[in-house]
């Protein structure tokens, strides 16, 4: 009985993506170390909603210069493209999502692809 109580538990977390909110919020609360991590959470939460609702943006733990500096980290040749497996790779290391984004495994990333897809992936997991 306790089992099936447990997975409907998980199934329920899962159906409504907790799971990758709480690594969003805790993610944000590494990169940012708020003085007041509740007020900061709250704030963020506020966020979440007023951009679901369309009258704000959403949080996101990556800007412009975090994604160049991770793209960079892996063309270390400098030929403008990573390879799809990285791009992957680098999206897992975030916490996001890859279902949806380039999935053929000979593909090139761009940095302009790559920031784009980030940023896309990133708030989808606050969004849900």
């Amino acid at each position: 009985m306790a089992a099936a109580g447990e997975q409907r538990g998980r199934e329920y977390l899962e159906r409504h993506r907790i799971p990758e909110l709480l690594h969003s919020l805790g993610a944000l609360l590494l990169y940012h170390r708020p003085e007041r991590p509740r007020e900061f959470l709250i704030q963020v939460l506020e966020s979440v909603k007023a951009g679901k609702l369309g009258e704000g943006k959403y949080p996101c733990l990556m800007d412009d210069s975090n994604l160049t500096a991770m793209f960079e980290m892996m063309d270390v040749a400098g030929q403008g493209y990573i390879t799809s497996a990285q791009y992957k790779e680098a999206l897992k290391t975030l916490g996001l999502s890859t279902e949806g984004l380039h999935s053929e495994d000979d593909a090139t990333i761009t940095l302009d692809t790559f920031k784009e897809e980030a940023f896309a992936a990133s708030l989808t997991s606050l969004k849900t």
